[in-house]
């Protein structure tokens, strides 16, 4: 029985193994996560193909596509130091990042409604708006990044169980509980050297601070 499920799911069961890599890779700050995100983002779009999910499948489109950016960007976005910095978000752009995650998920909620035969429109737009929200502030590198993803995961965890889709519900148990692990890390790295990403019209602008609490 085992082994016939494992024959069955062995797309999803590497995605999810792949994606726990991405995740501990994420928290260490290793460059390296772009890479098994991109493989796993590829994985997903067929796994969630097959269930119907067509916002998360459109999702991991997205994801291999800022998987390049993140990469990218962690490369050659710290300019004065080696490493890219960790950063927090000032409050003009987190209004902005909160604007357009509600903004995404009324768009893509009601695409899905009246466009697909998706039976979970309301919540699959919801983590999907959400995770193009945050995965953009992972590539960027503000901590906040982490706050979204607990609430998206917790979301997608409920969802996933719904669907039978049981190795990527364990993911998403997992990826929740190393989200705040992830917070805690990065906030930890923050204070060591405290940056903040000041929006100025409509460009980011990173400002050091002497002291942050």
């Amino acid at each position: 029985m085992i082994l016939e499920w494992l024959s069955k799911n062995w797309v999803e069961l590497t995605a999810a193994v792949l994606g726990v890599i991405y995740l501990v890779l994420s928290i260490r700050q290793n460059i390296w996560l772009w890479m098994f995100g991109l493989v796993t983002s590829a994985l997903y779009i067929y796994v969630f193909l097959n269930s119907k999910f067509y916002a998360d499948m459109s999702l991991q489109v997205y994801y291999v596509v800022i998987s390049i950016y993140g990469w990218l960007h962690w490369k050659k976005g710290g300019k004065i130091t080696k490493e890219l910095p960790v950063s927090s978000s000032g409050r003009m752009l987190m209004s902005w990042l909160l604007g357009a995650w509600i903004l995404l998920w009324i768009g893509m909620s009601a695409f899905l409604m009246y466009q697909t035969d998706s039976d979970v429109p309301i919540g699959d737009g919801f983590t999907t708006a959400g995770s193009l929200v945050a995965t953009w502030m992972l590539a960027r590198k503000i901590k906040e990044h982490w706050i979204f993803w607990v609430i998206i995961d917790l979301v997608s965890l409920i969802l996933y169980i719904e669907k039978s889709l049981y190795a990527t519900s364990a993911l998403f148990f997992v990826y929740t509980t190393m989200a705040v692990v992830g917070y805690i890390e990065w906030r930890r790295d923050y204070k060591k050297r405290p940056v903040k990403q000041i929006l100025t019209g409509f460009k980011l602008q990173r400002h050091h601070l002497k002291h942050e609490a």
